[in-house]
């Protein structure tokens, strides 16, 4: 993708751009937004102009200042992306200019046009909707990596998915029951119909009798669970496992309203699963992290980004996995967004268009 003898795109220039600025700790509406001029692609990058972003539990954070790892104040939030390539720079290769292409940014993504690395760039579908592949970037990823790859589960077997009705519970669902495994779901009543749809058993997450409810769905437990609440709900997940079943941990969602750092939370719940793994029962404990190998290894890390993408964009341009999009906003229009993302109402993914 990137090959030694490759050249900056003629007469690249400085570009305007638009850009939703998160100033500080601020509510939705504190948000900003700025113009400025993009600079020329330096050795490296390409420049994209963005077709699409997306809202994830990770923005949601970030504007609490509560994310591990996120930039000091002020930056552009947006984890991931869906453009074309206008410009690259020196040792990037110029047959990129013109592709549809994604990429997991992190940071960077609420603007019409951003300065992404190329070698984080994945091509993809020139035909279908921006917006319906800006769903499954992060999500399709975490979704198809989770399941395959972290607790291998395979046909015929039951998984707990929490937040079935979320942007990466709707994928999980539908790629595991494409491979043949029964899929029991936590969510509020109000989704419940829809999953159905999907081939999901749901399970209203309220219920102060959810552990007896799924155990009532699978006496022998479930072959894996698949969690993004923290440690209490992790507490309860490991206990409906099956002997030799897998929970899958990806983060401490319900600590997204408190204050102070989220770091102790994720030290505390990496802690405990490090300690289930040494109990006896069979089970295994694993904690997800999207970014994992990305500066350890990054070749690694990133062809099995571009293979998991492809496969589930596969999927969809098949019709068998259909990405839920819950809204569809305006850039501009970011605070109006977050405020239906953080509102847990939506089902499937709210997403920015340039």
């Amino acid at each position: 993708m990137t090959p030694a003898t490759a050249t900056a795109t003629p007469n690249a220039s400085p570009t305007l751009t638009t850009e939703i600025v998160m100033p500080g700790v601020v509510e939705p509406d504190g948000f900003q937004i700025r113009r400025r001029m993009l600079p020329a692609p330096s050795r490296g990058q390409a420049r994209v102009r963005v077709e699409a972003s997306g809202i994830s539990f990770a923005e949601q954070s970030m504007r609490r200042g509560r994310y591990p790892g996120q930039p000091a104040f002020p930056f552009v939030p947006g984890y991931d992306l869906v453009g074309v390539v206008e410009a690259v720079g020196p040792g990037v290769d110029s047959a990129l200019i013109g592709g549809r292409v994604a990429a997991a940014t992190k940071t960077g993504g609420w603007a019409s046009e951003a300065l992404v690395p190329a070698a984080d760039l994945v091509p993809v579908p020139a035909g279908l909707d921006p917006a319906i592949i800006e769903s499954v970037i992060v999500n399709g990823i975490t979704a198809w990596q989770m399941l395959h790859r972290k607790a291998r589960v395979e046909s015929g077997q039951t998984i707990l998915v929490h937040g079935a009705s979320g942007g990466v519970g709707t994928i999980l669902v539908q790629l595991a029951r494409h491979a043949g495994i029964r899929v029991i779901g936590t969510a509020a009543p109000r989704h419940h119909e829809a999953l159905r749809g999907l081939g999901v058993e749901p399970v209203d997450y309220s219920d102060p009798d959810l552990a007896a409810r799924v155990r009532e769905l699978a006496p022998s437990g479930v072959h894996a669970a698949f969690d993004h609440l923290g440690l209490a709900s992790a507490r309860i997940s490991k206990s409906l496992l099956a002997r030799g079943g897998t929970l899958v941990s990806y983060g401490i969602a319900s600590a997204l309203k408190d204050t102070g750092s989220l770091l102790p939370l994720f030290i505390g719940l990496l802690a405990r699963l490090t300690l289930w793994n040494t109990l006896p029962g069979g089970h295994r404990a694993l904690f997800y992290d999207f970014w994992a190998g990305h500066r350890v290894t990054p070749t690694a890390y990133r062809r099995h980004h571009r293979e998991d993408l492809t496969a589930v964009l596969d999927l969809v341009e098949r019709g068998i996995v259909t990405p839920q999009i819950a809204a569809r906003f305006p850039l501009v229009e970011a605070a109006a967004a977050m405020r239906l993302a953080e509102s847990r109402s939506a089902l499937g993914k709210v997403i920015l268009i340039p």
